[in-house]
């Protein structure tokens, strides 16, 4: 009996920890979720699901050792376990309070992004400091008094129970077993509980309450392994066939083997036919939303759409950069799982637009101001077409290097002068150029801008000094002999920050996109378009004819659809139209209507959700049979 109350005790004391925190963060959001009309009092009671899976989980090595370590071996097993204990409560204290600045920045519980950059420790260190002094304070502080309090409080804390009759120990393992192992499986189906379970609401806001942060890192570590086999049938079942068959009768690509080697391929005839070779230049940047697109931001930005082909209703893949890198090399969509710049089956071989045109004879290239082996860019370029990666450390005397690396003002002059180059020697070139100071901690150097907010670090000033740095890349090409043969384009990425109450917030995928160059009318197309179509867009502007797997048209192309895939997390959003079908993993298919920029339920769209399903499916096959070429 002593064993049973002796893990109870500590089963309430996280659940204790899990409870505050919950409670904390639905005080703070109250307001985005109060008025759905859902029983948000359940948040409560489907958290308990949740946090009862992690309890049970952690009281496993505490059960073992204490149903079966001899009475002579008390002291050791004791110390163990105040030890093991301690690092435990302190972990959960930091998750919870972690929680809280994660949840401000991407609008969600912590998941794979808490993760996903700790094997760049400088860089997230560096952000860390800048930006979070004040919660990690707080949070060592918190387990600091803990530790201290616990430590001081449990010397003997275990002793009694080992004391007992090791036989009388072993008779409690069982029950106790079967109790935790009812405590992970959560379920009386016959599948266990998982993140799902979390999601019992329309109101992504309450789901997200609803959840376990530290449940919710860990079933995104297992699921990102397992995408390419296990996790991808999570979202539903259909034959592949299907699947690409879809795919290509909502992309308006016709008549396509399924079984070649590149099923998407095909002959795509230039609507500007030149014999010029003009080079091209994609200028990347970090996070710049459309909802910063204003004369007081910038300015820049929209003296050059005056000048070229503006979009007014571009939409990006995803949430992170090398959604938005695939979506602009490569005209791929967001594949479940980690993105193909990072994955293993796409560093060689995987479509480019400098494998497309290095037989040509371009040279192709990848300009950063910081270090290419972040997101595993230098790999993926290298192995994909890229001739020439400039990063960090070659540049020489930069005027200002932030936490991400050199300044944005630094990237533009270091192209405008490796394009010069090469330009004069006759040498046609590509390239791709992806800014980083609108970076969180937001380091930019002074004196360049009117800051919109005064002596704050913040997004944004960030994007008014993106939006300076790209004026003054342009001021200064307009005045190199190379402008004249170049086609430009000027797109984000992603967006700042992903946020909003719908299960997936549209609007915050909304980006600006730029296409200009000498000879190209100054129009606005206001149709959607998505990264693959601007892509495919300024290579119709090379003026050649190309054979390509490009998942989206030129938007002077009589094939070009109005659609957009867009990824939230583990969620996938097809766009068609103002009509939008949502899949997520182990959840039922649902279609809504897109209007006044957010999502309202309708009637099932069958046929909308099957292709949503389809583009799943099919994306994740034709990364993992490498297919993509």
């Amino acid at each position: 009996m002593l064993l049973a109350k002796k893990l109870f005790k500590y089963y309430l004391l996280m659940i204790f920890i899990f409870l505050i925190g919950r409670f904390a963060l639905f005080i703070l959001y109250f307001e985005r979720f109060s008025q759905s009309g859902e029983n948000y009092w359940l948040s409560f009671l489907y958290g308990l699901k949740m946090d009862t899976i992690v309890a049970s989980m952690l009281l496993i090595v505490p059960l073992l050792l204490l149903s079966f370590s001899p009475s002579s071996w008390q002291r050791v097993v004791n110390g163990i376990l105040r030890l093991y204990f301690v690092l435990v409560m302190g972990f959960l204290i930091y998750m919870e309070n972690a929680t809280f600045p994660f949840f401000n920045q991407y609008d969600v519980r912590p998941n794979f992004k808490f993760v996903e950059y700790l094997e760049y420790p400088v860089e997230v260190f560096n952000m860390l400091i800048a930006d979070f002094k004040l919660p990690l304070t707080i949070a060592f502080v918190m387990i600091g008094l803990f530790a201290w309090i616990f430590m001081r409080q449990t010397k003997e804390s275990f002793i009694a129970v080992l004391q007992t009759p090791l036989k009388s120990r072993v008779i409690w393992f069982l029950p106790l077993a079967l109790l935790l192992f009812m405590g992970i499986r959560s379920s009386l189906g016959h599948r266990p509980a998982n993140i799902s379970d979390a999601m019992y609401s329309s109101n992504r806001i309450l789901n997200e309450i609803t959840k376990n942060s530290l449940y919710s890192v860990g079933y995104a570590i297992y699921a990102n392994k397992q995408y390419a086999t296990k996790a991808i049938k999570l979202y539903g079942k259909m034959p592949i066939e299907e699947a690409l068959q879809r795919m290509q009768k909502r992309l308006g690509i016709r008549g396509n083997d399924l079984n070649a080697s590149s099923p998407f391929a095909r002959l795509e005839k230039s609507h500007f036919p030149t014999t010029t070779k003009k080079n091209l230049v994609i200028f990347l940047q970090e996070s710049l939303g459309y909802q910063f697109v204003s004369p007081q931001i910038t300015p820049e930005l929209l003296k050059l759409k005056k000048e070229g082909l503006w979009f007014d209703n571009a939409y990006s893949n995803g949430t992170r950069s090398v959604r938005g890198i695939a979506g602009m090399t490569s005209g791929f969509l967001a594949v479940p799982g980690k993105g193909v710049v990072k994955r293993s089956k796409s560093q060689r071989d995987f479509f480019t637009f400098a494998s497309l045109l290095k037989p040509l004879g371009y040279h192709n290239l990848f300009l950063y101001g910081g270090e290419a082996r972040f997101d595993n860019m230098r790999s993926w370029f290298l192995g994909n077409g890229f001739d020439e990666i400039i990063e960090q450390k070659d540049y020489q005397n930069p005027s200002y290097v932030a936490t991400w690396g050199v300044s944005d003002e630094d990237l533009a002059h270091k192209g405008n002068e490796r394009f010069s180059q090469l330009y004069a020697k006759h040498q046609p070139f590509a390239a791709l150029m992806f800014s980083s100071s609108n970076h969180s901690p937001f380091d930019i150097p002074t004196g360049r801008i009117k800051e919109v907010k005064q002596g704050e670090r913040c997004v944004e000033n960030a994007v008014k000094y993106a939006d300076y740095a790209i004026g003054k890349f342009f001021d200064e090409a307009k005045t190199l002999p190379y402008y004249k043969d170049t086609i430009f384009v000027v797109v984000a990425d992603h967006n700042i920050r992903v946020y909003g109450d719908d299960v997936v917030p549209v609007k915050m995928f909304h980006i600006p996109a730029l296409i200009l160059g000498e000879g190209i009318a100054t129009s606005n197309h206001k149709q959607l378009a998505s990264q693959p179509d601007i892509l495919a867009t300024a290579l119709d502007y090379l003026g050649k004819d190309f054979r390509y797997p490009i998942l989206g048209h030129s938007i002077f192309s009589d094939d070009k659809t109005n659609l957009n895939l867009m990824q939230f997390n583990e969620t996938y959003a097809l766009r068609v139209g103002n009509q939008v079908a949502v899949i997520s993993p182990n959840q039922a298919a649902q279609t809504y209507e897109y209007k006044e920029e957010h999502l309202l339920p309708m009637a099932h769209n069958v046929t909308l959700e099957r292709d949503a399903l389809a583009f799943v499916l099919g994306l994740n096959y034709l990364y993992d049979k490498q297919r993509y070429k």
